[in-house]
């Protein structure tokens, strides 16, 4: 089979080789899965950099998720040969012809579901679900901030915050994509390279600033957010994709009485699979009823990994970034 795999640590354009490499042998509760399409996401330029939360044993292989079918089973599998999954790749692996998954971190596709978007919706959905209503416990009538809001999650995080009965604001660094991200529900957009978002909070809000801040990016945005939360916030800290992870000072936090919320998702995988299979259902039903939807900005062959990594790394894509293997 062919994958793409690094035996270093470094620039993705320098140490990512597309090559023959033996197929990976599923264990007793592991499935072999025969890729079909399988997404970028930004972890993925971490991971290859070696400055992701774990660094894989070299050589590796990127890609954490992806949707295809069963092709073979270890002795203890839940999984059949021909079922067709979404699945959360283990130890990476989903940029390859073939790739394992494992019970717990693979999900029936729901009827009528692309292969696209099905490769779209494990990591993003998964993610601001559990942040929004696991974590920070959004409720209806509060006010939704969103970071990062036409990325993958952000734009996730956009369309589950409308269903949860939230104000969202939204914020992104150009007119195109804040023309997406009103598109797929946020009522007030903001951008933030040509306008101060914590005054435009402030004013969209009365001066209350907003209940939940959904923040993927970290740094300086992280820093600012802290000035236009309400009292009693949530900032829920999801990545830090502009390379900085940020402090805090913790009499900010006392004097507002507000929640710095963690959320990687991953160790749910880990630490609470079952809510994990109650997320996928709910998700599941919200996509066949039509109220969320991936975003894919454009589907490319796996073979383009690269180009497709350049995209994401530079802010040029919006959604999400989809690589598909040949039939």
């Amino acid at each position: 089979m062919r994958a793409w795999q690094f035996d270093e640590f470094g620039d993705y354009r320098e140490v990512l080789k597309w090559r023959e490499v033996p197929s990976p042998q599923p264990g007793k509760d592991q499935a072999l899965l025969r890729v079909h399409a399988a997404s970028i996401n930004f972890p993925d330029l971490l991971l290859v950099a070696g400055t992701y939360q774990f660094k894989p044993p070299l050589p590796a292989t990127p890609g954490i998720e992806a949707v295809g079918r069963v092709v073979e089973v270890g002795e203890d599998s839940t999984l059949k040969v021909g079922d067709r999954v979404m699945a959360f790749a283990t130890g990476g692996g989903a940029f390859a012809d073939q790739m394992l998954t494992e019970q717990g971190k693979s999900f029936p596709v729901p009827t009528g579901m692309s292969d696209y978007d099905a490769a779209s919706m494990l990591t993003t959905y998964q993610t601001s679900y559990v942040g929004l209503v696991h974590r920070a416990r959004l409720q209806r009538g509060e006010t939704l901030l969103v970071h990062g809001a036409a990325g993958g999650v952000g734009i996730s995080a956009i369309q589950l915050g409308k269903i949860l009965g939230a104000e969202v604001i939204a914020t992104a660094s150009s007119a195109e994509k804040l023309k997406i991200c009103r598109r797929v529900g946020a009522q007030h957009v903001i951008n933030y390279r040509e306008d101060d978002f914590v005054s435009a909070v402030k004013d969209i809000t009365g001066g209350r600033g907003a209940d939940v801040i959904y923040d993927p990016v970290g740094g300086e945005v992280f820093d600012r957010s802290s000035k236009c939360i309400a009292w009693e916030g949530r900032i829920l800290v999801i990545g830090f994709t502009s390379g900085r992870i940020p402090d805090i000072a913790a009499n900010r936090i006392l004097l507002k009485n507000m929640s710095v919320v963690g959320l990687f998702w991953g160790s749910y995988l880990v630490h609470n699979a079952g809510l994990m299979t109650k997320v996928h259902a709910e998700l599941a039903s919200l996509y066949q009823r039509g109220e969320i939807r991936p975003v894919i900005h454009s589907t490319i062959p796996m073979q383009q990994l690269i180009e497709g990594l350049e995209g994401v790394k530079s802010r040029e894509t919006y959604g999400k970034v989809v690589l598909y293997n040949d039939p």
